[in-house]
């Protein structure tokens, strides 16, 4: 395949201010660039490998994209099995629905490899299948992102001949940002898809140490609203956006249904992590201002625990009225019946699920007994 090799390794400052501009309708912009970066896991810590950048080609007739040609690249050139990979992508377009599908079975495929997704666009978001592709992206355990002044500024200084000069932004750089973060977390937010298998496994699963292949732990927060007689009325699953905590997108939610407040109701959340500090707070002023709901928290896994502000937040949460609780086996049952594409096929517990579960909710509860004054 002609393609494999034929990359580049940095973009003339003209082709990137062109063809990287994060407009919201982007025209006369045919061409989808990748600067890529792809790390190696060793000794826990990822190194930098390689990097570079592709971009669509035509060969014999034959239009072939930037997303696939890498692919063919990497299996081809750098892909082993005994090998864990994390690869990071700056696009001027996110992926077409072709595309899209191909990637997500890639990684499928290869559970050694994990893919960020940073876009500078967004290739016809307003189409439902455009829109289908990138959510199976995010469902197959890619995190998809819009590109902020961050990621312009690093890719300016990493892939671009720069000669040394500064990035500088273009106009509504930023305001153009926020409106393709909220195209993108409409797309990718609160859904009733369910969590594939592999990502329920990995996210919530409470083992002391990530086992390989090695990935980044998010925090994921499925939510049952839920009358007193136990009937369901609503329910979905958020996770973390830049700048938009899970907890935060979940009290939005439930502030958008405009419940009756003379009828209480309960709300059982499961989340891969115990709420920050800032989260915790945010919960408590919540549930402050709506004493008609009751709110249970069981969480996988403590974040910080042995901060003092996150384990006050823990505190501050139970003093409120909220149950804050560990997950046992009967809520990760219950959360893979619920949220998780099982196929109708049981739970199954990993190893030592409950031997963990019991060490975490000791230390919960010597933090939930002994008081941290501020």
């Amino acid at each position: 395949m002609p393609w494999i090799s034929d990359h580049v390794a940095r973009l003339d400052p003209e082709t990137f201010y062109f063809q990287f501009h994060n407009l919201l309708y982007a025209y006369g912009r045919n061409c989808s660039y990748i600067c890529y970066r792809v790390e190696r896991w060793k000794h826990r810590s990822p190194v930098s490998f390689d990097w570079g950048v592709f971009h669509n080609q035509v060969y014999a007739g034959t239009h072939c994209h930037s997303e696939r040609r890498f692919l063919s690249w990497f299996c081809a050139k750098k892909l082993r099995p005994d090998e864990c990979y994390h690869i990071t992508w700056f696009m001027s377009w996110s992926p077409c629905m072709k595309c899209a599908e191909l990637v997500a079975g890639f990684l499928g495929m290869y559970q050694n490899v994990t893919l960020s997704i940073f876009a500078a666009r967004l290739y016809y978001f307003q189409k439902p299948q455009y829109r289908k592709g990138l959510l199976g992206l995010s469902d197959q355990g890619a995190h998809v992102d819009v590109m902020s002044y961050r990621e312009f500024k690093y890719c300016w200084k990493k892939f671009v001949y720069s000669q040394r000069r500064p990035f500088r932004p273009w106009k509504k750089l930023k305001r153009n940002y926020q409106l393709l973060v909220a195209e993108l977390e409409d797309i990718l937010g609160n859904t009733m898809n369910l969590l594939r298998e592999t990502l329920f496994k990995q996210q919530f699963g409470n083992q002391p140490r990530v086992p390989p292949p090695y990935y980044r732990r998010k925090t994921y927060l499925c939510y049952q609203l839920k009358q007193l007689d136990d009937l369901t009325l609503d329910k979905g699953c958020f996770r973390n956006k830049k700048q938009r905590h899970a907890e935060i997108r979940f009290i939005d939610k439930i502030n958008s249904l405009n419940l009756n407040p003379s009828q209480s109701y309960k709300i059982i959340c499961y989340t891969t992590w115990s709420p920050c500090p800032n989260c915790a707070s945010e919960l408590v002023d919540f549930i402050t201002r709506n004493d008609h709901l009751n709110l249970q928290i069981f969480a996988s896994r403590l974040y910080f625990h042995w901060i003092k502000p996150f384990r006050r937040g823990l505190q501050q949460l139970q003093e409120a009225g909220i149950s804050v609780a560990v997950m046992t086996h009967t809520e990760f049952e219950d959360c893979w019946e619920q949220f998780v594409d099982n196929q109708l096929r049981p739970f199954q517990p990993w190893d030592k699920l409950e031997q963990y579960s019991a060490s975490i909710r000791r230390r919960l509860q010597r933090i939930l007994t002994v008081r941290s004054w501020p």
